[in-house]
């Protein structure tokens, strides 16, 4: 009898902690723009193409972007506000491959470091820990050259 009374007790106490305001997502509330067609011949219907045109999404990327705030305008490349920033960046030339060739650096830093160890997190962060910033000491840094910058959270 008192476990039944004690869990009684439990459920409904459970049950008061469920405030009803917060909702999820409604999965039914998303809609094609476009209604879906299905052709009389579906022998005849093209493969997927990644990245290709979608007939009843034709914009996804600028529909995303406008969903969280941003202009649609901006989905298909570099801002005209961004532009300057852009040409200073890639005024020497771009890599193409640049990802290829950072994770052969990568690869190479972490072979000499290891010398036949197993790569724990341990041993991962030693690898890097010559690359790492310490953000209080830039902060102070800035901050001595007289360059206004947000507070940071205390160490």
């Amino acid at each position: 009898m008192r476990k039944a009374v004690l869990s009684a007790v439990m459920l409904l106490g459970l049950a008061a902690c469920n405030r009803g305001g917060s909702v999820g997502p409604d999965e039914f509330s998303v809609l094609p723009t476009r209604p879906l067609e299905l052709p009389a011949d579906l022998s005849s219907l093209p493969p997927p193409t990644p990245g290709g045109l979608n007939l009843t999404d034709p914009n996804p990327t600028g529909d995303a972007i406008a969903a969280l705030g941003g202009v649609q305008s901006y989905a298909g490349g570099v801002p005209a506000s961004d532009a300057a920033l852009v040409a200073q960046a890639s005024r020497n030339g771009t890599d193409p491959a640049i990802r290829q060739t950072l994770a052969a650096e990568d690869a190479g830093l972490r072979r000499r470091a290891e010398r036949g160890q197993a790569l724990n997190r341990a041993r991962y962060l030693r690898v890097y820990a010559g690359q790492a910033l310490d953000a209080y000491a830039a902060l102070l840094r800035f901050r001595n050259a007289g360059v206004q910058v947000p507070s940071a959270p205390p160490q």
